[in-house]
């Protein structure tokens, strides 16, 4: 049995994950090792699959050409003799097989060909887009997991430092230092950065079970672990027309609105040869033996008909008119997924830009003044320059610009999951 490389990626990401799960709690992830779950486990994806399967069955429907049918009768039975006597093959009886053929003019079978193909292709497309979309949430929710991960470590890492500073503090109270008045006051901070703790736990759960229904990990739910560094920061590539214009076209969801214009198309035309008029052929043989054939063998013979409709009453004006209004939804439809795709890209671009600026100053600026800030309080306090209200108020601030930090970071590595989803064009788009 062969596998494909997303396959095989994301049974090694299953083995390896299970065997680190096999000793502790966690299980390891990079982000391309849950894009590969992702691609093999996830609902949604496995439901989009199984549309590309109803579209070639409907091909093989749209190419099969009319069946014969045979019809045998029996006429002129006399229900008081039955016929005669002697062999029923001498009776007198009409007996009638009989073929009939319906020959569809105007191209219409190859016009159901043509829509049923284009709107397989336009599945297969849309399977492609699910995949990109896919890719983005995933990214998404693995950001989120990481961030939260981060949180809860700073959290747990100011907690305790909040609680050195309150042991810290009884001390000096018992040796009549500072007062009691300031030691509450850690007290509160010390109780606030507890609750923090909590609240990040809850935060690291929710973004593990989040990722883990995305992935199809629903056994996994409470151990999943981001281990990817963040993103380097880079900003986006600048895009030429002809670059930005290709790539609109080759994305899988402008292929797909295409391709059902491409069918509609296809469909105009099929509600257009309606009107070609199709021809039923057909021959029968027949055999009336009368009582004096008998012994020559005659009373058989054969005929042949064609059967042409009449359009007296009706002339196919109504599947024209709505296949010409499909025809137009599919040219809106194509428009309008343009746009999306126009729109997407360009606010990608503006996104990822302010992004990588909000990075750069939160890392390079403020959280620096921040770490300054708050060593020099804490300098200041040991010597007894300032008091403990100005420590907690610097460390508040160095807190509070780390999460600023944080978010800033998440979000630039949203952006840029989101500008890499809207300007990538796959393999198989490109077919």
């Amino acid at each position: 049995m062969k596998f494909s490389f997303t396959q095989l990626t994301a049974m090694l990401a299953i083995a390896f994950a299970s065997a680190t799960y096999a000793q502790d709690s966690s299980w390891p992830l990079t982000l391309t090792e849950a894009q590969a779950l992702a691609r093999e486990r996830n609902y949604d994806l496995k439901l989009a699959r199984s549309a590309i399967e109803s579209a070639k069955a409907n091909v093989l429907i749209a190419g099969a050409a009319p069946n014969p049918s045979l019809t045998i009768a029996t006429n002129s039975i006399n229900t008081t003799n039955g016929g005669g006597s002697g062999r029923l093959w001498n009776r007198s009886i009409d007996s009638i097989a009989r073929i009939d053929q319906l020959i569809e003019r105007g191209g219409k079978r190859e016009l159901r060909q043509e829509n049923a193909q284009t709107l397989m292709q336009a599945v297969e497309s849309d399977v492609v887009d699910t995949e990109r979309q896919l890719g983005l949430i995933v990214a998404q929710a693995y950001i989120d997991l990481k961030a939260a991960q981060e949180k809860r470590a700073a959290t747990l890492e100011t907690s305790r430092l909040m609680e050195s500073m309150l042991a810290a503090a009884q001390l000096r109270k018992s040796a009549g230092d500072i007062a009691g008045s300031d030691v509450e006051r850690v007290r509160v901070d010390a109780l606030r950065s507890q609750n923090e703790v909590e609240s990040a736990k809850g935060e690291l759960a929710a973004a593990r079970r989040t990722l883990a229904l995305i992935l199809g990990l629903t056994e996994r739910m409470d151990s999943l672990e981001a281990v990817d560094p963040w993103a380097e920061l880079i900003g986006p590539d600048s895009l030429s027309e002809s670059r930005f214009k290709d790539i609109i076209t080759q994305r899988p969801d402008v292929r797909a609105a295409m391709a059902r214009v491409d069918a509609a198309d296809a469909g105009n035309r099929l509600a257009q040869s309606l009107r070609t008029r199709d021809v039923s052929v057909g021959m029968q043989y027949e055999h009336y033996p009368q009582p004096g054939d008998a012994i020559h063998g005659n009373g058989s013979s054969v005929g042949f008909s064609v059967q042409v409709p009449l359009f007296t009453n009706y002339y196919y004006k109504g599947e024209i008119l709505a296949a010409q209004a499909a025809r137009t939804a599919a040219e809106q439809s194509l428009l309008r997924t343009r746009a999306i795709a126009e729109n997407e890209i360009r606010l990608a671009w503006l996104t990822l830009s302010s992004a990588a600026e909000r990075v750069r100053r939160n890392r390079d600026e403020l959280l620096l003044s921040a770490e300054k800030a708050a060593n020099a309080a804490e300098f200041a306090y040991k010597n007894g320059a300032v008091g403990i209200m100005d420590v907690l108020d610097a460390r508040r601030i160095l807190r509070a610009t780390r999460i600023d930090a944080l978010a800033a970071q998440v979000e630039f590595s949203k952006a840029l999951a989101a500008w890499q989803a809207a300007t990538a064009i796959t393999q198989e788009s490109r077919k």
